[in-house]
């Protein structure tokens, strides 16, 4: 097993109270909306707190694809929320799981900065490609706030 961390921080022009509401609270009915690839959310286990085990249901290359979402943590007053990608046919096959811990903090001009720390644990003896795991999560994680800050300025009425 080897373990990595990917640090990664994004910027929006989303006040930090509002972007954490539309990441989490609101996150199962908003994310479906916001991002053309993710179908549906569906909790299966839990009541949302930590414990909870979400279904994220997404359109991958023309194949559908899950991966298993559990809640670890939720803090409302600093803006955190942390969780696990536990499983599912949407992680990849040389991974046993991905912890994500994320912190909005109030970035300039009353927008946010996304701290994003996510520790990769591969299956056993996998030597994973760093520096490609790297970029391809900064990618990925710019371009999820990008659609979240996207679909909340679409949406004036949002709040």
């Amino acid at each position: 097993m080897v373990v990595f961390t990917i640090e990664n921080e994004s910027a929006s022009t989303v006040a930090p109270a509002k972007l954490y509401k539309a990441l989490v609270t609101d996150f199962d009915n908003l994310i479906p909306k916001a991002i053309e690839a993710i179908q549906n959310v569906e909790i299966v286990e839990g009541n949302g707190g930590p414990g909870t085990i979400k279904k994220i249901t997404m359109l991958v290359d023309g194949e559908t694809k899950y991966v298993l979402h559990k809640v670890e943590a939720i803090d409302e007053a600093n803006w955190g929320y942390n969780y696990s990608v536990v499983g599912g046919v949407g992680l990849p096959e040389s991974l046993e799981n991905i912890s994500i811990k994320t912190k909005l903090v109030e970035g300039p001009n009353g927008g946010s900065i996304a701290k994003i720390s996510a520790k990769v644990q591969t299956k056993g003896d996998v030597q994973p490609n760093e520096e490609n795991a790297k970029a391809i999560g900064k990618a990925r994680g710019d371009a999820f706030f990008k659609a979240i800050e996207t679909y909340i300025s679409s949406n004036p009425d949002y709040n």
